[in-house]
């Protein structure tokens, strides 16, 4: 789905989309409705020349569980959708949804995608769907979250879930990006998560943000893969090592960073798991394979 990103996609690829009725009305496209809805733009923020959130009207009828991944898309010219996989960034309590996105200048969707404004439409997709969920780890003490870039989109989400906290004793959350700049999402929102009237009390003492940069000066230097293997990561963080007793993970990021962070974690003792058979980490099976 991405190179750098795959589970809020970094640049564009093919997907399957929706079909729409014969007769596109130019006011208000008309998409069949068991498959998606017409949504509306409510804010937009712009953190780098690379990087941008949204967020979006959540139909009554919308559930998904925190980690989970939409369709989402625009019209084209022609009245034919243009829709591609993104990570809902939102809790699943929230009523409005949140996506995080890269910026790629000659991506059929991201391009556009970039320009979107308050009272814009946008389409949504009507099935949720994703490895990246509470339900696929089996009870644990510490749960890591590794990520890069746009890969923290998932985890924005499940920092926001009461039922992250109430399944695991502390919760760690790694974001490695190449610039500083593109570390402000995660920085902000787990900063703010002690002033959320939901989740302060049940997060406080419990989330820590481990951030790193790969190509601007940072005081945490090096892939996330480097700085576990290194035992860096778990230095700094006065933790043990990983330990299938205790730990649990979930990775987002480029295939590469997936491939070599699960590498990672199986040499540790840890298994992956599933929707279908709950293990000790997980990574998004739709989008690695």
């Amino acid at each position: 789905m991405a190179n750098e990103l795959l589970c809020a996609p970094q640049q564009d690829q093919t997907r399957k989309t929706l079909p729409v009725s014969d007769s596109a009305v130019a006011e208000k496209p008309l998409v069949n409705p068991k498959l998606a809805t017409v949504e509306k733009v409510l804010s937009v923020e712009h953190y780098t020349d690379r990087l941008f959130r949204f967020r979006t009207t959540r139909p009554q009828s919308f559930r998904f569980r925190s980690g989970e991944f939409v369709m989402i898309g625009l019209m084209q010219e022609n009245g034919k959708p243009l829709l591609r996989a993104y990570s809902v960034a939102s809790p699943a309590w929230d009523e409005e949804l949140e996506f995080y996105s890269i910026k790629v200048p000659d991506g059929p969707l991201t391009s556009r995608l970039q320009g979107i404004q308050p009272g814009d439409d946008i389409l949504l997709g009507k099935k949720p769907t994703g490895t990246l969920v509470l339900d696929a780890l089996t009870p644990g003490k510490r749960l890591y979250m590794f990520s890069t870039g746009t890969g923290f989109a998932p985890f924005a989400s499940l920092v926001r879930d009461p039922e992250t906290y109430e399944k695991f004793e502390e919760v760690i959350v790694t974001h490695t990006c190449r610039d500083v700049d593109e570390l402000r999402y995660s920085q902000e929102l787990v900063e703010n998560l002690i002033n959320d009237p939901l989740i302060g009390e049940m997060a406080q003492g419990k989330i820590r943000l481990y951030t790193s940069c790969t190509r601007e000066d940072y005081p945490r230097m090096g892939r996330i893969t480097n700085l576990i293997e290194s035992g860096k990561l778990f230095e700094d963080l006065g933790v043990p090592p990983l330990d299938p007793a205790t730990d649990r993970g979930m990775i987002c990021g480029s295939m590469e960073m997936i491939q070599d962070t699960a590498a990672l974690l199986e040499k540790a003792g840890l298994t992956e798991g599933s929707n279908n058979a709950p293990s000790e980490f997980v990574i998004e099976k739709a989008f690695a394979g």
